[in-house]
Order: structure tokens, then C-alpha cells, then sequence
């Protein structure tokens, strides 16, 4: 009787029905733990800098990305080698986003006349682009020119309108010109010193489009950073600050003086700088990935030296709200000399959660979301 009974139990179990994981994961179920990033390419072909991919259909990705005769042998349209950092380069991929090709090593958007000029036409500083696709195929822009956000639209991802600043004095300003928010304001870094400005809204930027509304994301104030976001319709008209501003904010110290790289100093890995947002919209909650930087490691450095990748989230069910900041920031990799890994590029294709950024000192790759212990 013992013997049947357990072989009937035996039987039942095998009967009963399999709880597994379905379809692609997403970013919710990497925030609560159950999807995590694996890296599917170390080197997709495009150089380091701040890519933002659009999938075009059947397997077609555009990727933009500013590029410089230093880093792709670009020239602009008149013909004239593109100083570093660069301007506006646009790569394509036939092969699902796997391998990017320049068709044509040439700034997309010409000057207004040759030569081209730095101050008219933003020829070397088209840095960090951002591009959103809205439902009626109109494409936004968002870039940083010397610290400032300038704007675009365009009707096709080709053909470009005219720029226009997101808001006057943008980048760096000083006070004595216009107050600046506590929010804007340049604080204390233990290894700078010197400051020319105090006050700071621009940076690397972010773009989102939902319905007829045009979200711009930005960096606010630096020691400490903070998100900020922009808002209005994207048909026309100067967009706003966000009601929620800022949507959240990075460390609040510098922490050690005597550490600058490791897992020991991640908690304070975006203290300097929030910046580079990048969006998406998973379920009734929005996501970004964002560059957080430290800063420089020693004084007189010239340069920031560290950085990280952070995640961040709606508390609620609209971007003009709180934020909360992913618990295990910074991802991939800990706070270290890791430029371009905090410029993220996000992106789903058919339910598939795609990811590319640094890999290398002179590369992009791209991950794929999975799920844990796959």
C-alpha cells in the first residue's frame, strides 16, 4: 500500500504543470532580480561615444552618434577633417544591430556655409545625441553643444530643422550673470578648485516623446548632480521644468579621498555628475539608464576619472514624479576610469531588451537582457 501510494505521488508530480519562465524578460524583472545582462558583442563597430539606436524594421538599426576625424576619419560637409569631439554621424546595421557601418564618413546635418563654424553650425560638438521617434514618424533631437542642449526635429531621421537652445543661459553660467536654484547650483569638489562657474544646466541630455508631450532630460547643478526634466508639446512652444524637480539626485558626498576606483567607492559613484538619460516605458512604470560621475581622483587632474552606469525608475505611473534609484548601482562594472560605460543606449525589439555601451577603451558592445541563471 506504502509502494502505491508514493509511486501515485511520483505520478502526480510529473502530471503537474511546470511554472517557468516565458518570453523575453524585462526591465522590471531585472530591477526586482530575476533578469540580469549578459554580453552578447564586445565590438558591434561603434566607436565610444554616446550611440542612441533606433530599429528602423526588418532588421534595419540606425544608430547616431557624434564622430570625429580622430575617431572615424569624418569630415564635414565642406570637406574639412571634424575636430574632436565631433559632430553628428549617423551608422547603419542590416544584420539586426549586431555590426554598425558609417555609409558615409560626413557630418549628417550641414553648415550654413563654408567653412563651417563652431558657434553657427555646432560642427565640432554635436556631442552625446538623443533621438526619439514619435508615433507619427516625426524625429526629435536632443545634443550637447559645449555644455548647452540644443534641439531638432526632423521629418525623416535624415533631414534636419534648424537648432534651438532648450533654455537660455544653459551649460555654465555665473551667478552674477542669473541666480541659478539650489538645484543648479556648482557645489564644492574636493579635487577641483578654481571654479569659473557655479551654476550648470545641460550636459550629455536625454529625449523622450510620448503622445503630443516632448520630454528632455538634463544634468542640474554638480557636487551634487541632480536629474532634471523638461516638458511641453513637442508641436511647439518652450518646454517647462518638470513640476517634480528634480526627479532624484546622486550621492550627496564624495566619500574617501584616498579611493578612486572599486566597489568601495560605488555609493558615491555620480556625486559629480547626473547625466545622459535614456528612457523606456515597461509597463505602467519608466526606466533610465544615466551616467553617473565622481569626478577627478586627485587635485588638478584636469579631467574626471570616474564613473558608472545607473539605473533608476518612476516611483509611480508618470515621468513628472518621484524617482527611485536602482539598489545595486553602479551596473556592469564598479566605479572606475570606464568612459562612455554611464552613456547607455536602450532599446526593446520584439519583446527583447537590448543594451549597448562601452565595452572597451575604444569600443561599443552591445547586451542582451536574460533571465538569472540561464
Amino acid at each position: 500500500m506504502k509502494r502505491l501510494c508514493a509511486v501515485l505521488t511520483l505520478c502526480l508530480l510529473c502530471a503537474a504543470p511546470v511554472t517557468a519562465q516565458t518570453g523575453a524578460p524585462t526591465l522590471e524583472d531585472f530591477w526586482e532580480g530575476r533578469a540580469e545582462w549578459v554580453l552578447e558583442s564586445a565590438d558591434v563597430g561603434l566607436p565610444v561615444g554616446e550611440s542612441d539606436t533606433l530599429y528602423m524594421d526588418d532588421g534595419v538599426y540606425w544608430s547616431y552618434l557624434h564622430a570625429s576625424d580622430r575617431s572615424a576619419a569624418v569630415v564635414d560637409q565642406c570637406g574639412e577633417p571634424v575636430a574632436f569631439p565631433g559632430c553628428l554621424t549617423r551608422w547603419e546595421s542590416g544584420d539586426g544591430g549586431q555590426t554598425f557601418t558609417l555609409p558615409a564618413a560626413v557630418c549628417a546635418m550641414p553648415c550654413a556655409a563654408c567653412p563651417c563654424d563652431d558657434t553657427r553650425d555646432h560642427i565640432t560638438a554635436q556631442q552625446y545625441p538623443r533621438v526619439a521617434r514619435a508615433a507619427d514618424g516625426t524625429f526629435y533631437m536632443a545634443y550637447e553643444w559645449h555644455a548647452q542642449v540644443i534641439l531638432r526635429t526632423s521629418p525623416d531621421g535624415l533631414n534636419w530643422s534648424d537648432w534651438s537652445y532648450l533654455r537660455t543661459p544653459g551649460g555654465t553660467w555665473p551667478s552674477s550673470f542669473e541666480p541659478c536654484s539650489a538645484v543648479e547650483r556648482i557645489g564644492p569638489h574636493p579635487h577641483i578648485r578654481g571654479e569659473v562657474f557655479d551654476c550648470l544646466v545641460g550636459g550629455p541630455p536625454g529625449i523622450f516623446v510620448e503622445g503630443d508631450t516632448l520630454y528632455v532630460f538634463v544634468a542640474a547643478g554638480s557636487a551634487p548632480g541632480h536629474m532634471r526634466c523638461y516638458r511641453g508639446d513637442r508641436r511647439g512652444g518652450a518646454l517647462q521644468v518638470c513640476a517634480h524637480d528634480p526627479l532624484f539626485g546622486g550621492a550627496r558626498e564624495y566619500g574617501p579621498l584616498d579611493i578612486s576606483s572599486g566597489a568601495a567607492i560605488n555609493p558615491y559613484f555620480d556625486f559629480r555628475y547626473v547625466s545622459s538619460a535614456d528612457v523606456l516605458r515597461v509597463g505602467e512604470r519608466y526606466y533610465m539608464s544615466y551616467e553617473g560621475i565622481r569626478g577627478p581622483d586627485m587635485l588638478e587632474r584636469g579631467m574626471d576619472t570616474q564613473y558608472g552606469l545607473g539605473f533608476a525608475r518612476s516611483v509611480g505611473s508618470e515621468i513628472d514624479g518621484v524617482w527611485e534609484k536602482y539598489p545595486g548601482n553602479p551596473l556592469l562594472m564598479d566605479v572606475g576610469f570606464n568612459f562612455g560605460i554611464g552613456h547607455a543606449d536602450l532599446l526593446v525589439v520584439d519583446g527583447v531588451t537590448y543594451m549597448y555601451t562601452q565595452t572597451g577603451p575604444d569600443q561599443r558592445g552591445r547586451y542582451r537582457l536574460r533571465w538569472s541563471g540561464q
